[in-house]
């Protein structure tokens, strides 16, 4: 289900036919979560279909994203860590932040929970309990949005993670299924996001134990990189593919993509933040 996000060009006959469907194609800088979930193969269908212009993917961490975005090799970047968007935006690599869709972090953990979490109304609390019994807690470390909360929930726990040269927390500097994973074959804690949790099968003991805490919102934002910076950004289609995500019609796709019959993004593009 991961593999083929967008349909490969090779196939067209003349190098005239490539060069025209090349201009027709845009390079989208986007996390991890947003494919492993499956959200790409449900919407690229549909905005393919609408306008001609197909998508391809480059899935990796938020920090990598954005460091695409700035070498100019993507024309979208798609993320979801809204500090690193924002100075993105100010120093002029991106043309304009847009608010997409959002949905939540939860802490998954194996069901003997050896750190007594279950249920706690409160993340800080929980994964300072998980510090004090030495619980394995597996942590992405690859510069993603996910590992950028992960390590905002530490501070907020008044654990020093980046300090800490401890056994019980490993970080694999991987992307969230294959944390996942890692935690499910350590029986270990691990940061997710909702929407690839639900996707995700190899689950073993593994289960939800802490959501709900308002400081697990995760909100995903849309930028154009900026032409000025990069003459080979394909402004016209980026936009046109921006314009669609934050249309009606796209955050109707986006809402309507369900595993299971769960929800696993909401759209909310009704004003533009930054």
């Amino acid at each position: 289900m991961f593999a083929a996000i967008a349909i490969i060009l090779t196939a067209l006959g003349s190098s005239g036919a490539l060069a025209g469907a090349q201009e027709r194609s845009i390079v989208v800088a986007s996390t991890t979560s947003t494919r492993d979930s499956g959200l790409f193969d449900h919407i690229l269908p549909l905005f393919a279909t609408k306008t001609g212009i197909e998508v391809r993917v480059v899935a990796q961490g938020t920090g990598q994203a954005l460091d695409a975005g700035r070498r100019g090799d993507a024309d979208v970047v798609l993320v979801h860590a809204r500090e690193q968007e924002e100075k993105f935006v100010r120093q002029g690599f991106g043309v304009r932040r847009f608010d997409v869709m959002y949905n939540d972090f939860v802490l998954i953990g194996p069901r003997g929970d050896p750190a007594g979490i279950k249920g706690s109304p409160d993340v800080a609390a929980a994964l300072t309990s998980i510090q004090s019994k030495k619980a394995v807690f597996v942590s992405r470390g690859d510069k993603s949005g996910t590992h950028f909360a992960e390590l905002g929930l530490w501070k907020a726990a008044g654990v020093d993670v980046a300090a800490m040269k401890e056994p019980w927390y490993k970080e694999i500097g991987q992307g969230m299924g294959a944390a996942l994973n890692t935690a499910s074959a350590m029986n270990a804690y691990v940061l997710s996001d909702r929407a690839t949790w639900l996707a995700f099968k190899n689950r073993g003991e593994l289960e939800i134990l802490v959501e709900g805490d308002e400081r697990l919102f995760n909100q995903y934002g849309v930028m154009l990189v900026n032409p000025a910076r990069h003459a080979s950004v394909k402004a016209e289609p980026g936009q046109r593919f921006i314009d669609w995500l934050i249309s009606p019609e796209g955050q109707q796709a986006i809402a309507e993509y369900k595993i299971d019959g769960q929800q696993l993004f909401f759209s909310n593009a009704e004003q533009e933040r930054f």
